[in-house]
């Protein structure tokens, strides 16, 4: 890894929500039964000279179909923090699920980063599965292929330094090729661990979520990621409401929508 590390801000951008209780968000259900619902970010890693974006979500026609509501088009929330989505160079997919690899012409400069596993799976016999492949929208799929023949991919196998300061690392579990994304900030190193948890309690709890490829996969990537940050209050789950409300707001605009995950939780 390069010595030269830099210290990148990191927003978490929030664009849905879907209402969902906490028995569909363990596997063997939850006895409370609770109010327990999913919010959906994106994630900008902004540095001194480079931009990166770490997923790139899904739009309305999307929402519309998976019956999810957009809160603010992604778009719109990289423009509050004086992002141009045109210009953005470098996109780092955790995994390939709808709500993670949509948008496709969102961002038509821009290089994507992906774990070679995670094309083999979600382009691979697995997708005959509808228990696996329901998750995945083929037209992302598709999009990817193209920018692949477009020469606008970048693989990943494991552990990988996309930029001095940025790390990919290889979990598994919610599908065969999710990575999570280190990042060195102002605080120490923070993890952003997308589906590897959604939730921070699946990880501090470690009950996983129902939506799974392989389950010993999802319970070593808990330890992975806290491994890799400074702490666990430096591990970001990929859907929990709870984010914002640890975080503090970019500004008064945006509370409880974009926060600063380089800044020290409330």
């Amino acid at each position: 890894m390069s010595s030269q590390i830099e210290n990148y801000r990191i927003f978490a951008v929030k664009y849905a929500h879907f209402e969902r209780r906490s028995d569909d968000n363990f596997i063997g259900g939850d006895s409370h039964d609770v109010p327990m619902p999913l919010d959906y970010f994106v994630w900008a890693v902004v540095g001194n000279t480079r931009t990166f974006i770490v997923d790139t979500g899904f739009d309305q026609l999307m929402a519309d179909k998976r019956g999810r509501t957009i809160t603010n088009p992604v778009e719109r929330g990289l423009q509050k923090i004086g992002i141009s989505a045109a210009s953005v160079e470098d996109v780092i997919i955790t995994h390939m699920h709808y709500d993670h690899a949509g948008n496709h012409a969102l961002f038509p400069r821009a290089r994507y980063h992906v774990q070679d596993r995670e094309m083999a799976y979600c382009t691979g016999r697995c997708m005959c599965h509808h228990a696996l492949s329901h998750p995945f929208e083929p037209e992302d799929v598709k999009s990817m292929v193209g920018r692949l023949f477009d020469g606008r991919v970048r693989f990943h196998e494991g552990a990988s330094e996309v930029a001095p300061g940025i790390t990919v690392h290889w979990v598994g579990g919610h599908t065969n090729g999710l990575q999570i994304v280190r990042v060195h900030t102002e605080r120490g190193w923070v993890v952003l661990a997308s589906d590897a948890s959604h939730f921070y309690a699946n990880m501090q709890e470690h009950r996983p979520f129902p939506i799974v490829y392989n389950v010993g996969d999802m319970l070593e990537g808990y330890e992975t990621a806290h491994r890799l940050a400074a702490s666990p209050n430096h591990v970001i789950p990929g859907h929990d409401p709870d984010v914002l409300a640890r975080y503090p707001a970019h500004d008064r605009e945006t509370e409880g929508w974009i926060v600063r995950l380089d800044a020290a939780p409330r």
